[in-house]
């Protein structure tokens, strides 16, 4: 997952960060985050416990796949030379299919839990719905889907792409975690579910785990000639 926010409090990067840069804040955060996730479930009475934790857990195998083969190929083209770009972005999307399907499945469970009144449900489930559509649809269409997957990290002709500045982009450089992550919310809305809008506020906290821990620092090195 890849942002267009290089230059937010750069430090020019001359060599590639170690496999484990960042990393203690990702551990951290990630293990503070489920404690609050885990408090949250049995608060609302462990509610499909399968179904919670694997909704859960896809995105945690999500953005542990995305930190250990970006650094990897940053130190010896592991990923490149193991199962290709291609193979790289098939695992890539067919995880991030993964946490949309997980969350869904998880919000028909246990739809209703939340009680909303119908009228604010309904509107606020369309706003969540609209700002993430658009989103996603911009990152689609104007900065590309193999560019948001980290494409620059595997092919250098992506890192001298000029900076979005259509649709949601026009608003703000990283409309992708701000925005296009309301898709989650709109789900567990939609739904009324409680456990799904846990596990909604989860993904969306998680992926700024990311952003901070494994994509800045990257980004650091990968566009250090911006500064």
């Amino acid at each position: 997952m890849t942002s267009q926010s290089p230059k937010l409090g750069m430090t020019a990067a001359k060599t590639p960060p170690g496999i484990w840069v960042g990393q203690p804040l990702h551990f951290v955060c990630a293990a503070i985050l489920i404690v609050f996730v885990w408090v949250a479930w049995e608060f609302d009475s462990q509610p499909f416990p399968v179904a919670f934790w694997i909704a859960v857990a896809v995105p945690v195998v999500h953005q542990m796949f995305v930190w250990l083969a970006w650094r990897l190929e940053f130190r010896s083209s592991v990923i490149s030379k193991a199962i290709g770009f291609r193979g790289y972005l098939a695992c890539f999307f067919l995880l991030s299919v993964s946490r949309f399907i997980s969350l869904f499945a998880l919000g028909w469970m246990d739809r209703g839990s939340l009680k909303l009144h119908i009228l604010p449900q309904t509107i606020v489930t369309a706003l969540l719905a609209l700002l993430g559509g658009y989103a996603a649809y911009s990152v689609k269409r104007y900065f590309g889907m193999t560019r948001a997957a980290g494409a620059d990290h595997f092919e250098p002709r992506y890192r001298d792409m000029p900076h979005v500045k259509e649709g949601i982009f026009r608003f703000t450089d990283n409309g992708m975690y701000i925005f296009a992550f309301l898709l989650f919310w709109a789900i567990a809305v939609g739904f009324d579910s409680t456990a799904a809008l846990t596990v909604a506020a989860f993904s969306h906290a998680y992926i700024w785990v990311h952003f901070f821990a494994t994509e800045k620092p990257d980004m650091d090195y990968l566009y250090a000639h911006d500064g």
